[in-house]
C-alpha cells in the first residue's frame, strides 16, 4: 500500500495521505495499531521517533467522498501537540467536518484543526504537521519524516 491520495485499503479503510508527505522519501512509517481497534470518530495517540506524537483519526467517509467505497473509512494523522496550549491533547479533540473538511476541535480552547493539512481554521498563521497513513496487513502505520 502506498501513500498516494485515494487509495483504498481493500480490508476496511481507506489510505489518506498528508500533502506534507508526498514526496519525501526518508523517514519511518510507525506502526500504530490495528485498524479494527480504532473507533471510528474518536483519536489516538501515536509516539513516533525522537518523542515526537501523531493524534490518528478514524472517520467515516463523506457521502459525497468519490474516491471511498460506500461503509469505508478514512484515516488521518496530524501532529498532536495543541500549539495553543502546548500540550498532548488534539488525539482527544471532538471531530466534524466544517465545509466538508474533516476536522478535529482541540478540548483546550477549541480551535479547528484540519485533518488532511493541519492547517487551523480560526487562525490561518497556525497549523500542526500532518502525516501520511497507510494500513499494512490490517495495521495502521503512520509515516514521520526525517
Amino acid at each position: 500500500m502506498t501513500i498516494a491520495p485515494g487509495e483504498a485499503d481493500t480490508m476496511s479503510a481507506e489510505t489518506t495521505s498528508a500533502d506534507a508527505t508526498v514526496g519525501v522519501r526518508e523517514g519511518s512509517w510507525v506502526r500504530a495499531c490495528p485498524i479494527d481497534d480504532l473507533i471510528v470518530g474518536r483519536g489516538v495517540a501515536v509516539l513516533g521517533p525522537e518523542g515526537v506524537q501523531a493524534a490518528l483519526f478514524r472517520l467515516p467517509a463523506a457521502e459525497t467522498d468519490r474516491e471511498a467505497a460506500p461503509g469505508r473509512s478514512r484515516l488521518y494523522a496530524i501532529g498532536n501537540i495543541d500549539p495553543f496550549g502546548r500540550a498532548a491533547v488534539l488525539s482527544r479533540g471532538l471531530t466534524g467536518d466544517r465545509g466538508g473538511e474533516p476536522t478535529v476541535a482541540s478540548p483546550l480552547g477549541k480551535q479547528i484543526f484540519a485533518l488532511r493539512t493541519g492547517a487551523c481554521l480560526d487562525d490561518e498563521t497556525v497549523s500542526v504537521p500532518s502525516y501520511g497513513v497507510r494500513v499494512v496487513n490490517r495495521i495502521v502505520e503512520v509515516f514521520f519524516p526525517a
